[in-house]
């Protein structure tokens, strides 16, 4: 059994897929923390409710970033998790972070990447006027939304659609390829080659 940890900033809708997906035994791991910057996110409840226990690194109570940097690596080599999973968490990652936690990190990004990085990847797609968008699972690196890929679900952007409808479907998705992915990883099914993820049988 794989031991993951989640760091969110938000609502936790992610965080509450990957509970879901570990309690009915689709992900073979148990999660050992939930770690977030936000001592009024919703995700530190979803992680009560499930007997998670939940870490509060208050970014606001840090004179600088590199401060917070350093106590959330302290908080992450605490756990020791074999994953550590990005869902809804607000900071980019420093780059001292990064290369600790490489090929042990894993981030969801609501967009094919590489297209549309960064925020408001939805009103992107609108703006642009593509037909599909969709979501992407991808290893954390030294570049934004840029990591090598692990999976992605595609989601038609319809006529009618505007940047909320769109997200909304999006985030369903998400609830499917995110504890997929992770469950991919907990079963030591992805052989990473450079930029290439391959899924093993």
């Amino acid at each position: 059994m794989k031991r993951i940890a989640v760091l969110a900033s938000g609502r936790g809708s992610n965080f509450q897929a990957v509970i879901d997906a570990i309690t009915v035994g689709k992900i073979p791991a148990t999660c050992e923390a939930l770690i977030t910057d936000n001592p009024g996110a919703y995700a530190i409840e979803r992680a009560r409710k499930a007997g998670i226990p939940a870490r509060v690194i208050d970014y606001r109570s840090f004179p600088t970033r590199e401060a917070y940097e350093r106590s959330l690596l302290a908080a992450m080599q605490e756990v020791d998790a074999d994953l550590y999973v990005l869902a809804g968490y607000m900071r980019i990652l420093g780059m001292d972070l990064v290369r600790a936690f490489a090929g042990k990190m894993v981030n969801i990004h609501p967009a094919l990447l590489p297209s549309f990085t960064g925020l408001h990847a939805q009103r992107q797609a609108i703006l642009h006027g593509v037909k599909v968008a969709g979501c992407t699972v991808h290893f954390v690196d030294e570049n934004l939304d840029c990591g090598p890929i692990i999976l992605q679900y595609c989601v038609p952007v319809l006529d009618d659609d505007d940047e909320d409808t769109l997200a909304d479907r999006i985030l369903e998705r998400e609830h499917e390829c995110y504890p997929e992915a992770i469950r991919l990883f907990c079963e030591d099914r992805l052989d990473v080659i450079g930029r290439r993820v391959r899924i093993l049988p």
